[in-house]
């Protein structure tokens, strides 16, 4: 597995917003803790906001707030990839400006809710990843609002090229990779896809509704802490 494919699944593991220790992380991705010690830092520097401490556990938790604007999550995903494409310019000049931007508004955010813009200098996946997955937006964000079914050309990360039928749910963005979180025809369940793999997308004349145990709301529940 590579490391940006491991360091997205460990993603998937802590969005659930419970604590996870590192062993059974390690033990779960077949690898040492001391790697996802290490993965744990990478995250960390990345901009995903990562909380834990080694021997303790590692969690996930938001981070939307900039004083003295209250920013929605995707508001706070436009400024910071706008940012990021800005910084991969070739123009020195407006690279420059990227860069210091990303400190003055560093300055100002709370350190307990963002993480540092620095992150944007050195973020897990290469910008070129995210800008692969662009050119969906559109059609994913339009049939969401829409409640329309989707075929998708799906490559999972070991290449294989899949075709599925989908209604999709929601859109999340981590550290540069946007993800689709759908139900999925195929699996008869949900599935969360990495927009950047997705090779095409084709609107179904076929509109969804909520039904028991295949909405957005279910998959939350699904995600969210058991009670002991």
């Amino acid at each position: 597995m590579r490391r940006t494919d491991r360091l997205f699944d460990i993603i998937q593991i802590l969005r659930d917003g419970r604590l996870h220790r590192a062993q059974d992380i390690a033990d779960r991705l077949e690898v040492s803790v001391r790697t996802i010690y290490r993965d744990m830092d990478t995250l960390a520097a990345s901009g995903i906001p990562v909380e834990g401490e080694r021997g303790v556990g590692y969690m996930v938790r938001e981070a939307i707030t900039l004083p003295p604007l209250t920013l929605t999550a995707e508001e706070l995903e436009a400024l910071n990839l706008g940012m990021a494409i800005v910084a991969e310019a070739a123009d020195p000049g407006l690279k420059s400006a990227a860069l210091s931007l990303a400190d003055k508004i560093d300055a100002v955010l709370p350190t307990q809710t963002v993480a540092e813009a620095d992150a944007w200098k050195f973020a897990v996946y290469p910008f070129a990843d995210a800008a692969r997955g662009f050119s969906h937006m559109a059609a994913l964000r339009s049939a969401i609002k829409g409640r329309q079914k989707l075929r998708l050309a799906y490559r999972r990360i070991d290449g294989t090229l899949t075709d599925r039928t989908i209604r999709p749910l929601h859109m999340e963005y981590w550290g540069r990779v946007w993800t689709l979180t759908a139900w999925c025809e195929l699996r008869n369940d949900f599935r969360v896809f990495r927009v950047d793999l997705i090779e095409s997308t084709t609107p179904l004349p076929e509109l969804f509704v909520d039904e028991p145990g295949r909405s957005y709301a279910d998959y939350l529940r699904q995600m969210a802490p058991q009670q002991p």
